[in-house]
């Protein structure tokens, strides 16, 4: 059968991608056809050809009316006519569905994309029933299977609704499936006979990293981003809260990022999927209601910002980046207290249900913690054997191009799990880790453990590498964690085989991913020892008195000395960079910051200076809402009492917070208060000082009138002159 020309006169295509040459002939003879083909391999095709082909429309059945629009727009665009590739689903009005049924009896549709809530309806099975069926695609067919990660109950219904329609033949894709999952699907829908076509689950161009998740998460994601503008990403969060925190913290420091999730309405959703689409932004930050079937080649990184709760929704989240073959970088956080408030979350369920999600979370916790070849950890939870020497991609992870250190830890397993026995198998980790550590608490003394020999027997080593060593046991399965007593930790036969049997343990050394442990940050802060450039500064100081002069205005009214400071600690070479420093804020950027750029540029190229690439992530919190308060209420001519006041301030507090305003360069007019204050001979006293004065030191300004004014009259006279020659 040529399959060659239809390719071509479609798709444009030459030749086929993998399997589907063999996975389309399969269905074409109307055999019941299971396919199993990571993100990227080109699954679509597979049953777009064969629609295309055969006489009568297919049925696609697919889980995301996002996934669906993008998939018709795809299709109409390779036909004259619209109406080759429809939808139906709840988003359409009467009028529409009225013109799909039409298409569809006129044989001009070849494929009608439905959701499985649609499917149930029985106005559409009555009217399919009279209409010539080619086959039925199940699109993401791991939802049929409890055992997938993405379970929707109105999947296992589909078998009685296909056998209604008509007897036409099923072909079910999906981009990961266990055998368990495999074996679950073929049997709900009563094809066990289908022709079974499994492609290599192996994505050689990503690159896979986890890193310790610590308090400075979104400090690392905004770097990560930063390295890679104009690049597109993905950030996938547990939360919908999450979701729109880091949306905006991204936004705030200057990267293009929209929110993803069930809760934005349909129009909003739409819009920012085709937003990420067009590139009219680089990031997508998202819970996992996005991405099934979007189609975007060039995705160039995925960032989990928390870990999923199964491999396999790892592995096809992972698989939206570099789907045209080239850089797709996989990075995921990690720390052992998200895999605990999944635990958690999942204690509410039935104890079916949780024995499934322990048994997947078990596995995520496995991987993130494995010191072998992450890829070869994956391709063999697939059922996929992979050869870390040779094999495609073999050092595309962490783990391969760092290998981490090891050291025996047999005695130390032995001491855990005999504490484990001893203490008679009813604590959870953290208690067993006060066992072994000698701390006690209500529960351990309510039970006498306080007062056993084995108690403290493990008091040479700290809590946390006690609770590593734990997980490192739980993934080799000595231990296991009870499902029906939530957490409690109880022997295996293997564990108990060790401790009258052991054997050698390498223990993984720098997998403590805790807070306190975090060497993948470099901070170039002051508080982290950071040194200015002395040289630098000197230049710039320089640089700053020309610009004043020129201005006519002294020094410190350009640049205060601790943005200095900070210019020759960060080197800033654009507006952007420069905005971002210590106290200057894209006004006084703007006013001054042109020459200063340019300097540091030229002096970085010329001394081959490494950048930082360290920067302050302006927080999207409470400062930036005061700000906006008190620029509002002086506009408005409060008097300064009632705004300190209204935001529970001391006088000085809100002086403090109005400098800060004032020395980022924006203008904030308070004439009106110091009109109250002082009369016009005083004001322009205090303002001939300060144009005259080497510094802008209050101290100074107090010394120097000698009692004439106060601190306060001083401060607000510096901002006012401040607004008025520098901003």
């Amino acid at each position: 059968m040529d399959l060659y020309s239809p390719l071509k006169k479609f798709f444009g295509f030459t030749k086929f991608k993998g399997l589907q040459e063999q996975v389309i002939k399969s269905i074409v003879s109307n055999n019941n056809t299971f396919v199993i083909m990571p993100t990227g391999g080109g699954k679509s095709l597979c049953y777009q050809l064969p629609a295309l082909m055969k006489e009568g429309t297919a049925i696609v059945v697919s889980p995301l009316i996002a996934l669906m629009k993008n998939q018709v727009d795809a299709i109409r665009g390779i036909s004259e006519d619209n109406g080759v590739a429809h939808v139906l689903n709840s988003s359409l009005n009467k009028t529409e569905i009225s013109q799909v049924k039409e298409d569809i009896a006129n044989g001009i549709t070849k494929l009608l994309y439905v959701a499985p809530e649609s499917l149930i309806k029985e106005e559409y099975v009555t009217f399919l029933r009279t209409q010539k069926i080619s086959f039925v695609a199940i699109d993401e067919a791991h939802c049929i299977s409890e055992w997938g990660h993405d379970f929707r109950p109105e999947y296992r219904n589909l078998k009685h609704i296909i056998k209604a329609i008509d007897n036409v033949p099923v072909i079910c894709l999906t981009a990961t499936a266990t055998e368990k999952v495999q074996e679950d699907i073929l049997k709900t829908l009563g094809i066990t006979d289908a022709n079974r076509f499994k492609a290599s689950f192996n994505r050689a161009n990503l690159f896979y990293e986890v890193r310790p998740k610590t308090k400075e998460v979104e400090k690392d994601i905004i770097r990560f981003v930063k390295q890679r503008i104009g690049k597109s990403g993905i950030i996938y969060c547990l939360s919908r809260k999450k979701v729109e925190e880091i949306a905006q913290i991204l936004q705030v420091n200057g990267i293009k990022a929209v929110p993803y999730h069930a809760g934005l309405d349909a129009k909003t959703r739409v819009k920012h999927q085709d937003m990420f689409l067009m590139e009219d932004c680089d990031v997508v930050v998202a819970t996992i209601a996005f991405g099934m079937g979007i189609d975007k080649p060039d995705v160039r990184y995925v960032i989990h910002h928390d870990i999923p709760k199964s491999l396999e929704s790892y592995y096809q989240e992972t698989g939206r980046a570099g789907r045209d073959d080239g850089e797709g970088y996989c990075l995921a956080f990690y720390s052992y207290k998200d895999i605990e408030k999944l635990e958690k979350f999942m204690s509410s369920k039935p104890v079916a249900e949780q024995e499934i999600g322990h048994a997947l979370l078990q596995e995520v916790v496995g991987y993130a913690e494995t010191s072998m070849n992450r890829r070869k950890y994956l391709l063999h939870y697939f059922g996929e054997e992979f050869d870390e020497k040779n094999g495609e991609g073999a050092d595309m992870d962490d783990n391969s191009r760092n290998p981490k250190k090891k050291h025996e830890a047999k005695d130390d397993v032995i001491r855990l799990l005999k504490v484990i026995k001893d203490s008679l198998q009813k604590y959870k980790a953290k208690e067993i880790v006060n066992t072994l550590i000698g701390k006690e608490n209500a529960l351990l003394t309510s039970h006498k453990t306080h007062l056993q020999p084995f108690f403290a027997i493990g008091k040479d080593h700290s809590a946390s590498y006690w609770m590593a060593l734990i997980r490192q046991v739980l993934v080799v399965n000595l231990i296991r964690k009870e499902i029906e007593q939530y957490g409690v930790i109880k022997l295996t036969k293997e564990g108990e085989n060790f401790i009258e049997n052991p054997t050698s343990f390498m223990m993984t050394e720098d997998h403590e991913y805790n807070e306190e442990n975090d060497n993948s940050i470099i901070t170039n802060s002051k508080s982290a020892g950071g040194a200015a450039d002395e040289k630098l500064v000197k230049l710039l100081k320089d640089l700053r008195k020309k610009v004043a002069s020129r201005q006519g205005v002294p020094p410190f009214a350009v640049f205060q000395d601790p943005s200095i400071d900070d210019m020759a600690l960060k080197y800033p070479i654009s507006l952007e960079e420069l905005s971002k420093v210590h106290g200057v804020g894209e006004g006084k950027a703007r006013k001054f910051g042109r020459d200063f750029v340019k300097l540091i540029a030229t002096y970085v190229d010329e001394n081959d200076i490494l950048r930082p690439d360290d920067l302050i992530v302006k927080s999207t919190g409470v400062n930036s809402g005061l700000k906006l308060f008190v620029i509002q209420n002086t506009d408005k001519k409060l008097p300064l009492e009632d705004i300190a006041k209204s935001k529970g301030l001391e006088m000085s507090e809100l002086i403090k917070e109005m400098e800060r305003i004032i020395f980022s360069g924006t203008k904030i007019n308070i004439d009106y208060a110091l009109d109250e204050l002082l009369d016009e001979d005083q004001q322009e006293e205090i303002h001939d000082y300060f144009m005259d004065a080497e510094t802008d030191n209050i101290q100074e300004a107090l010394d120097e009138f000698d009692g004439d004014y106060d601190e306060d009259e001083l401060r607000l006279m510096r901002i006012k002159f401040i607004n008025e020659v520098a901003n």
